[in-house]
């Protein structure tokens, strides 16, 4: 039993490696869709790399059972407690829960990005990559949060079980989505949902929520392709602006948000799942272009998220933190951050 869904998921993964997928336009404009219906900004489709280096891709995924968890982040002890006393304050921290999941605080609010506490991204728990580090906060530790920014729909980004424990918690817990999202949510009976297109904002307490461009797709199922939006997000505040990029590639469109939105106070940029390079380059971007980012949007300070709690991709463990660090110095980015697993720093 266990192999037939082995193989499905399998199955399932070839298809979200093989398709190809809509660019981003760094124009300024909201979302569009193309003929078919799927999320796109009109500029073509992109490449995907070919299909020997998709092909053994999906192949090396069955070795991630075995990989060693030697160079992932180190895991520091947080028991919340802090953070609890500081909820509504106008203290500035960011915590590091692990891969794209943060706990903001700012201008009297408390919000969490892509947060996920389960220990596999995966339509079925026991299949799929697992956790190299716990997350760095116990879920029933966190501060009454506010809401919930959620970038796009794959299952390391957007994890229901996560988010339907934070709704439970909280009623007044407003989650924000791309387009085509909110549907999935209301149907875990998460009704507190607001969607936008890029450009689109709302006004949340003391803060104002954008939801901006980002270069990826999205997919939950064999036949969903890009059927719901993706987004960066930007939570600007009285006091402090905040960007969070989700996932994606390096493309132009940073600057324009930087021109938009920024100065930003602090942009949390992902830097890994980038190898190999010739499948990932559109979507996912490497630490030197992570720091291209940053620059980009004139952020103050870059906090490097998205690497080192899955096994996404072929780079090792250890790489994408060097390789970050590396490219901020050589780059003159005194600002760049690289914080342990429930590690909290305020900016």
């Amino acid at each position: 039993m266990v192999n037939a869904i082995t193989a499905i998921l399998l199955l399932l993964a070839a298809a979200v490696a093989l398709q190809s997928y809509g660019a981003v336009s760094p124009d300024g404009n909201g979302a569009t869709k193309d003929e078919n219906g799927r999320f796109t900004n009109g500029v073509g489709e992109v490449s995907h790399g070919s299909f020997s280096v998709r092909a053994r891709f999906i192949l090396r995924r069955l070795a991630t059972y075995f990989r060693s968890k030697s160079g992932a982040p180190k895991r520091i002890a947080n028991d919340g407690q802090r953070l609890r006393d500081d909820a509504g304050a106008k203290v500035p921290a960011v915590t590091w829960i692990g891969h794209s999941s943060l706990l903001i605080q700012m201008d009297q609010v408390t919000f969490l990005t892509d947060p996920i506490w389960s220990n596999r991204p995966s339509p079925i728990p026991f299949i799929g990559p697992s956790r190299f580090v716990e997350p760095g906060l116990a879920i029933d530790d966190l501060p009454p949060i506010d809401f919930v920014l959620i970038s796009h729909n794959h299952y390391d980004h957007l994890d229901v079980p996560t988010l339907k424990v934070l709704a439970e918690r909280n009623s007044g817990t407003k989650f924000f989505v791309p387009l085509g999202n909110a549907e999935l949510l209301r149907n875990h009976g998460i009704t507190r949902v607001e969607e936008l297109d890029w450009q689109q904002s709302s006004a949340f307490l003391d803060v104002t929520v954008y939801c901006l461009p980002a270069q990826h797709w999205s997919k939950r199922g064999l036949i969903d392709d890009n059927r719901a939006l993706w987004a960066s997000w930007a939570v600007i505040g009285p006091d402090k602006r905040f960007y969070f990029a989700g996932d994606t590639g390096y493309f132009s469109g940073f600057k324009s948000i930087g021109r938009q939105l920024g100065p930003f106070d602090l942009a949390a940029v992902p830097i890994g799942a980038y190898e190999p390079r010739q499948m990932m380059r559109d979507s996912h971007m490497n630490p030197e272009e992570a720091v291209l980012a940053a620059r980009d949007l004139k952020a103050d300070k870059a906090l490097a998220m998205h690497f080192g709690t899955f096994d996404l991709s072929d780079e090792p463990l250890a790489e994408p933190p060097q390789r970050f660090a590396g490219a901020a110095a050589k780059a003159g980015v005194s600002g760049a951050w690289i914080l342990n697993v429930g590690e909290t720093r305020h900016f």
